[in-house]
């Protein structure tokens, strides 16, 4: 069952007061499903093949730099408005993520999937991902991010979801689609796949929007000391997150790594 709870946890918080609160209880199919992939997730848990995740066998050095809890009064003016991120995105484009642990680059392909890559774009466009934090990385399964540091811009995007999109491509190693807390609930939160094993996900309605081109070796050396989020695991709290923002990892989590600049490079 513990993977039963890893994927329904890998749902977006929503603002739920702990992880497992926000799966669908009317959902059977896509319990069912991960109790099929229970022997794989145990596997999943406890040993990452190096031939797959050569640096996610276990914590890296924490980061030392602060999550930043200001930002340019007119970016916070901008990201308090979902309705006007509405652009269209591009056939495929990249997104250079610049982190405290280094680069990486994620190709988007639109035609995987189109509402989650419009989405992408228009938050990357914005400077939303711009000093939001890793705060979920699981050894042998993935690393989550997507909420903001700021409370009052976390609160208007929890409300800005979009619909799902077809499951075209595989959640295999470097794949990075959108967490969910259901049917139809996609937000801001994104994860990124570390081993193959995680197809399991796809019967589950988790849809690939891109995939990392380059850095996927920055994208191991995140830190996962605290491991899971709270109540299950040591790491954040999700609704903390969401009421509390960047203060209250920067008093709690400070090791965690974060993106210091998304920006659009192609």
């Amino acid at each position: 069952m513990r993977t039963v709870w890893l994927t329904l946890a890998l749902m977006a918080c929503g603002g739920s007061s702990t992880p497992t609160e926000v799966a669908d209880p009317g959902n059977a199919d896509k319990v069912e499903e991960a109790d099929k992939a229970a022997a794989i997730g145990k596997e999943k848990v406890e040993k990452t093949p190096e031939k797959e995740a050569p640096t996610a066998g276990g914590p890296t050095k924490p980061n030392d730099k602060p999550h930043p809890v200001e930002m340019p009064p007119e970016r916070k003016e901008r990201l308090l408005n979902p309705e006007a991120a509405n652009k269209t995105a591009p056939d495929t484009f990249k997104v250079k993520f610049t982190t405290t642990k280094g680069d990486f680059v994620m190709q988007v392909h639109r035609d995987w999937a189109p509402l989650g890559a419009d989405r992408l774009y228009n938050l990357v466009d914005a400077g939303f991902y711009d000093g939001v934090t890793f705060f979920r990385a699981v050894d042998g399964f993935m690393v989550q991010f997507g909420i903001h540091g700021d409370p009052q811009v976390s609160k208007v995007w929890k409300e800005a979801r979009i619909k799902d999109d077809p499951v075209l491509k595989s959640n295999t190693r470097g794949m990075v689609s959108f967490a969910t807390a259901g049917k139809d609930t996609r937000t801001t939160q994104m994860f990124i796949n570390y081993v193959d094993r995680n197809k399991f996900l796809d019967n589950m309605g988790f849809s690939p929007v891109a995939e990392i081109t380059e850095g996927m070796d920055v994208v191991d050396s995140l830190y996962r000391g605290y491991g899971e989020g709270a109540p299950r695991g040591k790491g954040p709290h999700q609704g903390k997150m969401q009421s509390e923002g960047n203060v209250y990892l920067n008093a709690e989590f400070p090791g965690l790594d974060h993106i210091v600049k998304a920006e659009i490079v192609e």
